[in-house]
This record gives structure tokens, sequence and C-alpha cells, in this order.
């Protein structure tokens, strides 16, 4: 199962199709506004709205064998736990290993951006080099999970 947190995911399409090509099924996850899918291997799952709705209805169900694409990191860390791979946007992998820099690298830029109001955050736009990183990273999980690879 690929679980998309889907309200911002710009990846929507090339999870879809790399879905098809695969065989696999698709719970899209959503506060609501997003059109559903004519593909029958997408759900689209509406949550109501709140802080984290989203986010807790995907971790109470991804583990072992699933593939989570989020660009929410305190997400990406339980799912890890949970024995799921994770996705970001751009195509990198949150694991293990790195999982909790990431975390304690959010919480940091979080506290900076508290402690000086003119500080502009956001990170880079997102790019046709991140969407290409993205596939490559999918159709890689895809294949070693269907293969029974770590």
């Amino acid at each position: 199962m690929i679980y998309v947190d889907a309200d911002a995911c710009p990846v929507k399409a090339e999870i879809e199709s790399a879905a098809t090509r695969h065989d696999t099924a698709v719970a899209m996850v959503s506060n609501g506004g997003l059109r559903p899918s004519a593909n029958p291997l997408v759900r689209m799952i509406y949550v109501s709205e709140g802080p984290d709705v989203a986010d807790m209805w995907i971790a109470e169900r991804a583990g072992p064998g699933d593939i989570v694409v989020t660009g929410d990191i305190p997400l990406a860390a339980k799912v890890v736990a949970a024995g799921a791979r994770v996705l970001k946007h751009d195509g990198a992998s949150l694991t293990e290993r790195n999982v909790g820099e990431a975390l304690a690298t959010r919480d940091l830029m979080s506290d900076l951006r508290g402690a000086d109001p003119f500080r502009q955050g956001g990170g880079r736009p997102f790019s046709k080099a991140d969407r290409s990183r993205f596939r490559d990273a999918l159709e890689r999980a895809l294949r070693q999970i269907r293969g029974g690879s770590g």
C-alpha cells in the first residue's frame, strides 16, 4: 500500500502512475478539496479538518511493506518506527538512520523562526529535478518491496 499525505503533495500523478504499473493500492489522505481519481487502485480518504488528522490516520495504518509519501517529518518518524518506508516529495528517503536528524533539524528551524519574526522560511521551490528524483525513488522502492528485499 502507498499512503499519501495528499493535501500539499505535488507528486500525486506520479504516484498514481507508478501504482498502476505495479498494481499497488494507494490511499490519498486529505482534509478534502481533492478531486477523486477514476483509477480503481486509488482510494480517496477524506478526514475531518484539524491539525494532524490526516497524519494520525496514516500513522495508525502504515507498517512494514508500505510506502508513505509525505513532507511531514513527525509523521515520517512515526511510520518509520512502525516499519514503513518514507519518501519525501523530492525523492529523499527517510529511514531509521536519518529521521531523527531530520526531526531535530525541523525543530531547530521552527525555534529559529519563532525567535526571529523577520526570518523568512519555506525552503526552495519544487523543481522538475525533484519530480524526476521522486519518480525514480518510488520505482526503486516498489521494486524492492515486490522483490522482497529490504
